[in-house]
């Protein structure tokens, strides 16, 4: 059976298309009482939808938020979505998602679709890209949110600020401390007795692994460390797991009692993995060519992912609060705050048994 359209229920209520369109569609501009119930009266005896667009644009408010995230599956990322969730309810929206598995062409594609479709506004989380290959694409998002922006629409970016961007463009953001956060990580670690560091970083130009990497570095300088050495990876799982099996006959090697650099024995090296599902698979990789942690190394990650509640051996890490981080962009652009003045993120080390000393 075919859907009933608006004219059929102006026809069947005797009214014409403009009223009926104002009675359904919400329009501030309504008719008497009496039409208005005859109205909805022919709409639900005729079965009709009304059409979502339609209603957003007689209303200006569509009723619907837009959340861009990179990886859904990522409980990273998860996490961010159910703070973004939560918070909606309060402002009567609707989340319509979308999982760009870090593409920059996907982003681009969501952005102009959530503002074709005249999301009241867009969340954007996840690491930007900075360098030459991705160039081109950087422009043509930032030129897509300045145009979704000078329609109306409100933008919030969680983490690094588009690439591009300046605060003219409006652009409301949650900034995340990864820098500070890993060099107090560094320097808690190295306190805690490690003085040999490898960092399981992504690929070069992902701006929150490279910050995060320079933190790191910085942190170890501080401490009065050498640099730590570097290999670059997926920003995954599956690049912790690969890295790690690489790495593991090198690393196996350093292990051998008769090169430990620590008295008193233990770890000679503590991995660093630039979040925590990368170290997560370093982790099985490690285990995969016969590497105990934290006997035989060490490995800290970043974000304390909910997964790590039931993971072993209990992972170091940097909290943060990834469903704030969510809430935190709802306000921005839902709740009338400022785009010159975001409110903080704060984020906490926790030394667990996965850098354990003896």
């Amino acid at each position: 059976m075919p859907a009933s359209t608006l004219y059929e229920v102006a026809r069947h209520a005797g009214v014409s298309l403009a009223t009926a369109s104002r009675v359904l569609n919400g329009s501030n501009r309504r008719p008497g009482g009496a039409i208005s119930e005859r109205v909805r009266a022919s709409a639900d005896e005729l079965g009709y939808i009304a059409n979502a667009q339609a209603q957003g644009l007689a209303k200006k408010n569509s009723g619907i938020l837009g959340l861009i995230l990179h990886d859904v599956s990522d409980p990273y990322f998860s996490m961010i979505a159910r703070g973004v969730q939560e918070s909606v309810q309060d402002h009567q929206k609707v989340v319509l998602l979308a999982s760009t598995g870090r593409g920059l062409e996907a982003e681009r594609h969501a952005i102009a679709t959530f503002a074709a479709r005249r999301a009241d506004a867009i969340v954007i989380a996840g690491s930007r890209t900075d360098n030459d290959a991705a160039s081109a694409e950087n422009s043509l998002i930032l030129a897509e949110l300045r145009r979704y922006k000078a329609n109306g629409g409100q933008v919030a970016v969680i983490g690094h600020p588009v690439v591009g961007s300046h605060p003219d463009d409006g652009f409301h953001s949650v900034p995340v401390p990864n820098r500070e956060l890993s060099s107090r990580l560094a320097a808690d670690l190295a306190a805690a007795g490690h003085r040999r560091f490898l960092v399981l970083a992504g690929p070069e130009g992902l701006v929150t692994s490279d910050d995060r990497l320079a933190g790191f570095q910085e942190g170890l300088r501080h401490a009065g460390l050498d640099p730590a050495d570097v290999h670059r990876t997926g920003f995954n799982r599956d690049g912790g797991y690969g890295a790690a099996v690489e790495l593991g006959a090198r690393v196996a090697a350093m292990e051998r009692p008769e090169q430990r650099t620590r008295q008193g024995g233990g770890p000679a090296v503590c991995v660093f993995a630039v979040n925590d599902v990368m170290a997560i698979g370093a982790i099985a990789g490690f285990r995969e060519v016969g590497l105990r942690i934290p006997e035989d190394i060490a490995v800290a990650g970043f974000d304390d992912i909910e997964t790590l509640r039931d993971f072993t051996p209990a992972l170091t890490t940097v909290q943060l609060p990834l469903a704030d981080l969510g809430r935190a962009a709802v306000a921005r652009v839902l709740g009338g705050e400022t785009p010159a003045e975001p409110a903080g993120i704060e984020g906490t080390v926790i030394l667990r048994r996965s850098t354990e000393l003896p």
